[in-house]
């Protein structure tokens, strides 16, 4: 059970857990912004009307074109929101790629193309709904409801888990956290076992080049990092020795191959062969990011890297895998084919 203090004259005063007062809150809360959840998606409906009269609190849609059923316990017994949530996925996998389209655009009273690329920063995949996952948003569950989440997961390698919110008040203040039942990287991976490609073996990851980051400090320090918050730094924990990684520009293509030497730490605590990172003379000095709560801190993961080209000499095709995490599988079997040569692993690569 998550537990809250607030520091106060050098003591520690803890919080008090209390009920949201209003849950319709919540709904506003992840339909502005889905991060809350540890999302990376867009909301393309809500109250989403079914065949069977029922109606989906929100639908929202992923880089790749999947469909997440995201649903709020309210006034329902832990039970019926399992059960009732099982059903929307029973009709949401009958969806087509024109009727997702339809329902997205009345929605969003745009052309989902386009808030597709405006959000994620690629185009739309030609085929929508080809996966789908269920997410139930509570302040608490029974044990019967957490054993029978668990086990579709589990047992089942169905993409269905559970994120708690908590409400602590304490010194007329008030705080909201979220937890999972279950750890959503390890949810993801059992379900794409049983619709995805084969992973190849090779992770991307996007350098978010820009006001906190200079591909020129990478290359000189060896690292790739990421910050900002933890929904952005935590993706960098699914990096070990030895990984080896492609890694993308934004808007321009793939700019480097590296294995992976040590894994996340603080980028106040990295270590280069010159020193504290820190302590060098940065192209991008923001990285430092000062004043920043801790949690917002860079973090970087150290890399050895084998082949890199600038930017303005990026790797890319029509149709080559982009995607908005920092961190994930590259599965797309002619992306990978297409980096192995434009970057020579057989010559460079092996670990």
């Amino acid at each position: 059970m998550t537990s809250l203090y607030a520091i106060s004259g050098g003591k520690l005063r803890p919080a008090v857990r209390r009920a949201l007062s209003n849950e319709k809150l919540i709904e506003d809360w992840v339909e502005a912004d889905p991060s809350l959840l540890g999302l990376d998606a867009m909301i393309i409906g809500r109250q989403v009307p079914t065949d069977h009269g029922k109606f989906i609190d929100l639908l929202a849609m992923d880089a790749t074109g999947g469909l997440i059923i995201i649903e709020l316990k309210k006034d329902r017994t832990p039970r019926e929101i399992v059960a009732q949530v099982l059903d929307y996925a029973s009709w949401v996998r009958t969806l087509s790629t024109p009727e997702v389209y339809e329902r997205a655009e009345k929605y969003l009273g745009d052309r989902l193309v386009t808030a597709f690329r405006k959000r994620f920063d690629q185009g739309i995949p030609e085929r929508l709904n080809a996966t789908h996952s269920m997410l139930i948003v509570a302040s608490e569950l029974d044990a019967a409801s957490r054993r029978i989440v668990e086990y579709l997961s589990e047992e089942h390698g169905l993409a269905i888990n559970t994120a708690f919110f908590n409400v602590f008040a304490a010194d007329g203040r008030e705080w909201l956290t979220t937890d999972f039942l279950l750890d959503q990287d390890a949810v993801e991976e059992r379900s794409e076992r049983k619709v995805r490609a084969p992973w190849s073996g090779y992770f991307f990851v996007n350098a978010g080049l820009g006001e906190h980051r200079s591909w020129v400090d990478m290359k000189r320090y060896g690292f790739i990092s990421a910050g900002g918050g933890e929904f952005y730094s935590k993706r960098l924990q699914q990096l070990s020795i030895n990984d080896e990684v492609f890694v993308y520009d934004k808007g321009n293509g793939y700019i480097g191959y590296g294995v992976v030497t040590r894994e996340v730490v603080p980028a106040a605590e990295f270590m280069t062969s010159e020193g504290p990172l820190f302590d060098q003379p940065l192209a991008e000095p923001r990285m430092k990011r000062p004043g920043a709560a801790p949690e917002e801190a860079e973090h970087a993961v150290g890399i050895e890297w084998r082949k890199t080209v600038d930017p303005s000499h990026a790797k890319r095709f029509k149709g080559a895998f982009a995607n908005q995490n920092i961190v994930c599988k590259l599965r797309d079997e002619a992306t990978v084919d297409f980096l192995l040569s434009e970057f020579d692993v057989e010559k460079y690569g092996g670990v």
